[in-house]
């Protein structure tokens, strides 16, 4: 059974790039075009991986962490950012926040899914 990714941004076109590179390698993608949505995904569909963008209008990405790992469900499922914010003090936020790993955009489809076998296999 495939492992299922649900990818969260408000940028279409890097959604589909995401989600062209994830089911390239035989993950199940779910997607979410802000924070408020994909908490309304992980919340219908138990997803392996959470993979967000942290500029979105409604909920940034450290909000929908900091929401997902407030639920038992959620508590050790790993997240990542992938975002243009590359500042330490903002790596800092998202590891208070409870993210797993940080991506920079514009991302290397390749060491994406480096880093989603390296999480979740």
């Amino acid at each position: 059974m495939a492992k299922k990714i649900l990818t969260v941004d408000d940028s279409t076109s890097i959604r589909q790039m995401v989600v062209f590179t994830l089911k390239s390698a035989g993950y199940d993608v779910v997607e979410a075009s802000d924070g408020n949505l994909g908490v309304q995904q992980a919340k219908k569909t138990q997803v392996d991986l959470i993979l967000t963008d942290q500029n979105m209008p409604g909920m940034d990405g450290l909000t929908l962490i900091k929401t997902l790992r407030a639920t038992p469900q959620y508590k050790s499922t790993p997240m990542l950012m992938l975002t243009t914010e590359s500042s330490d003090a903002m790596k800092m936020q998202g590891k208070t926040a409870g993210a797993t790993g940080w991506l920079v955009k514009p991302f290397d489809p390749q060491k994406l899914l480096e880093v989603v076998r390296k999480v979740i296999g």
